[in-house]
């Protein structure tokens, strides 16, 4: 039950932070989504450093882990948004943005989550 509380109370941080950050002002005219995009590549790099380190110190709390990782990091970045925007760039008759969108968040997700863990090693 412990776990449960501590996954639901990073997804409250997770998810009030990435609502902050959808407020910040970025050009709204963009083709690209950038706000979900730079989330959820920030996310990733920060999921890679939290494994890398719990990995590394095996001395941090489990739950700590599962707050920052399950809960935090889960709660900030959002697969159904990035899927959501996707479909809205390839009916909105942008089937190149929505490609390079598709393929960037991929490839350098993926490369984030070995940044943040090569950091912290």
């Amino acid at each position: 039950m412990l776990n449960c509380l501590a996954v639901g109370l990073g997804g409250f941080v997770g998810s009030v932070c990435r609502y902050l950050m959808g407020l910040l002002p970025l050009g709204r005219d963009w083709a690209f989504p950038i706000r979900t995009f730079a989330i959820n590549l920030f996310g990733a790099f920060v999921i890679g450093a939290i494994t890398a380190l719990a990995v590394k110190r095996a001395d941090l709390d489990p739950r700590l882990v599962l707050f920052l990782k399950a809960g935090v990091c889960g709660g900030f970045t959002t697969f159904s948004s990035f899927a959501l925007e996707t479909g809205d760039l390839l009916q909105g008759g942008h089937p190149a943005a929505a490609l390079l969108y598709a393929l960037a968040s991929l490839t350098l997700g993926v490369l984030a989550v070995f940044a943040g863990a090569a950091l912290v090693r």
